[in-house]
């Protein structure tokens, strides 16, 4: 259980890192901003100045150190990530279940769930680290189970209990959860649904983005065709996604590379400008619906979002 020590280390729901002093001969004889500005060298020596002077480099006793202290080999600091003029995210998320093991929540666009790039206090880890519904938990032990993209909503599994998590864990790497998405995308009326798209996906260029490649499948992705949309949406049909395998970005992927590139991706079938997004514009794509045979209780559950795509 998290001591109220440890709770009170959680700045704005982010837990700081940890960073060891080795025996280096480089930094025997220098003080301590002079190690994070080596050892981290793609941010600046006076924004490490700064977060010294804010208390945010620690020491294990949790005393704040100071940036002219000497570097004494055999320490463990702690940090705090500080990305400046953070992105708010103007969307809530929802708790939809908790039990001794889980929290089911309603993740909203837009939110990534753990810190990445400009993302540090505006992910939905830290929030519900701070949710005024959870604080009976042991909130330092939050943690996903599964990944949801940034830009997609929906249901989401998170564990708190330590001991369980791997259990739940081990339902995703043997497959043994239903997972059902929703998505909006151009209408194709000449496919045989419901229609299965089978890939082998990788990591693609830049970073970020997954590319099709030949070779041995891994990623498999059941497609149905729910129904015509009309008015505004003249073009588009609602979808049912139904995924075999967990791969990054794998329904984007799939539904670009049949023409149907979901409505406002941003990244397939063509990277579009950093800043584009627009929160009036959220990515059409839903994590409509996550079932399985519970590992503890042995029994079936399913859990529904509350969220809709464009009506």
């Amino acid at each position: 259980m998290t001591t109220t020590l440890e709770k009170n280390l959680l700045k704005q729901g982010v837990k700081p890192s940890r960073v060891y002093l080795a025996h280096d001969n480089a930094f025997l004889h220098g003080n301590l901003l002079d190690f994070f500005a080596k050892k981290f060298s793609h941010i600046d020596k006076s924004t490490w100045q700064q977060r010294f002077n804010s208390g945010l480099i620690l020491a294990e006793n949790h005393q704040p150190m100071s940036a002219d202290m000497p570097y004494q080999a055999g320490q463990t600091l702690l940090y705090y990530r500080d990305v400046g003029q953070e992105p708010i995210v103007p969307f809530m998320e929802r708790i939809l279940a908790v039990d001794e093991h889980l929290i089911v929540v309603d993740k909203p666009h837009f939110l990534p769930v753990i810190p990445t790039g400009q993302f540090v206090q505006q992910t939905l880890l830290a929030r519900l680290r701070l949710h005024p519904e959870l604080q009976q938990l042991d909130v330092m032990a939050i943690s996903p189970i599964h990944r949801l993209d940034k830009d997609t909503a929906g249901v989401m599994l998170f564990s708190h209990h330590p001991k369980t998590r791997a259990d739940y864990q081990q339902l995703f790497e043997k497959k043994q959860v239903q997972k059902v998405y929703e998505a909006i995308a151009p209408t194709r009326l000449d496919l045989v649904y419901p229609y299965q798209v089978s890939s082998r996906l990788v990591r693609g260029e830049p970073f970020f983005l997954t590319k099709t490649v030949a070779g041995e499948i891994n990623a498999i992705t059941t497609i149905e065709h729910l129904e015509v949309l009309q008015g505004k949406l003249t073009g588009f049909s609602r979808y049912r996604l139904t995924p075999l395998t967990g791969k990054k970005h794998q329904l984007r992927v799939h539904m670009a590379s049949l023409g149907m590139p979901l409505l406002h991706d941003n990244f397939y079938p063509m990277v579009k400008p950093q800043g584009t997004a627009d929160f009036h514009r959220p990515l059409q794509l839903l994590a409509k619906q996550i079932g399985f045979v519970d590992p503890i209780s042995a029994k079936n559950r399913v859990f529904t979002t509350e969220q809709q795509l464009f009506r």
